[in-house]
């Protein structure tokens, strides 16, 4: 790993609480689709040799950088590789989406279940951090990443995506005692993923809990978040985001635990965020879609949404990844007009 001086901090001193003259800027899924750059490489190597070899994982990560000029990269990859260590197998169709060809939806399905710990079934990702440490050479500062407990349940007993995940509710709500074992594996690999990955070179950690949403209130209590508190109070060195997209409601449960940083989807208002979140750091959460406008639009929503936020303990980020369609130009219209923004 490189210790070359950050040159630019800025995204490390606001979750550091450290005063800045604007809030940084990077967008979530900012590592591919709407760059012609990557498309090339999608033409050339299917999805899993992307994220699985270092050199391509780095070159991926790397290309918002030059082109867009965010002010931190994320390495890419994908929240379902940590499935391997349960010894699932993932698979990623074209114009489909992730497949778990033999999903885990009861206690007898459990019996698949091999566990294989982070440290060893993950090492391309530890590799790719690694890589793209060096090539940043302190440019930015760089993210890793890994998808909730619930989210990656979801998953696991669905098999695919899902509007509804029923089939992981029925596994959840008719054998608690089995989810709640397989929620528990989930997060412990998660919680050695996330020491590896700081040791391997993540300057700055952010959970999705993409699928927060899918459970109510309630639910989520009781069977999602006692996993991500045991997740974000860890200790890892470095700073670390939780992002439990539409329901930021649930933040006031964690204004007392180590998280920095909050992450905020476009349906909640950022009046409503601020007072969730307890004077902690928040990011977000302009809609995907709404960089399909024109750039001076994009830079008028992008400076009321600041002002709306306001500029101290904030990150300009989008309310979930940036959308393939997305024209490159407006992408770095979204970028420039935090760049330019001034308290």
């Amino acid at each position: 790993m490189s210790d070359t001086p950050l040159k630019n901090r800025i995204l490390l001193d606001v979750l550091n609480g450290k005063p800045t003259d604007r809030p940084p800027v990077w967008m979530m899924r900012q590592a591919g689709r709407y760059l012609p750059e990557y498309m090339e490489l999608r033409e050339k190597y299917s999805f899993f040799e992307r994220v699985k070899t270092p050199e391509l994982a780095c070159e991926i990560t790397l290309q918002p950088i030059d082109i867009v000029g965010v002010d931190a990269a994320i390495l890419f990859s994908d929240i379902l590789v940590i499935l391997e260590c349960l010894g699932v197998e993932v698979q990623l169709k074209p114009g489909f989406g992730p497949l778990i060809p033999q999903p885990i939806r009861s206690k007898k399905d459990m019996d698949r279940i091999d566990i294989k710990p982070a440290r060893e079934s993950l090492s391309y990702v530890y590799d790719a951090l690694r890589v793209t440490r060096q090539e940043l050479n302190g440019r930015v500062p760089l993210i890793g990443f890994a998808g909730g407990p619930w989210t990656l349940f979801c998953y696991l007993a669905e098999g695919q995506g899902s509007k509804t995940f029923s089939k992981a509710k029925q596994f959840l709500f008719s054998d608690p005692v089995s989810a709640h074992q397989v929620l528990k594996m989930l997060t412990e690999q998660t919680i050695e993923y996330f020491h590896e990955q700081v040791k391997a070179g993540a300057q700055v950690l952010q959970v999705f809990e993409s699928w927060a949403a899918a459970l109510g209130p309630d639910d989520f209590v009781n069977h999602a978040m006692p996993y991500l508190k045991e997740i974000v109070d860890q200790d890892y060195g470095v700073p670390v985001i939780l992002f439990a997209k539409d329901a930021e409601w649930s933040y006031r449960q964690f204004q007392k635990t180590n998280v920095n940083g909050f992450g905020i989807s476009w349906g909640c208002s950022p009046e409503d965020a601020r007072s969730y979140t307890g004077g902690k750091v928040v990011q977000g959460n302009y809609d995907p879609s709404k960089l399909l406008s024109s750039p001076k639009i994009i830079e008028k929503e992008v400076h009321e949404m600041i002002d709306r936020f306001g500029a101290d303990h904030y990150i300009a980020n989008l309310g979930h990844g940036i959308l393939p369609d997305v024209p490159v130009d407006n992408a770095k219209a979204f970028v420039n007009a935090v760049k330019n923004y001034r308290k």
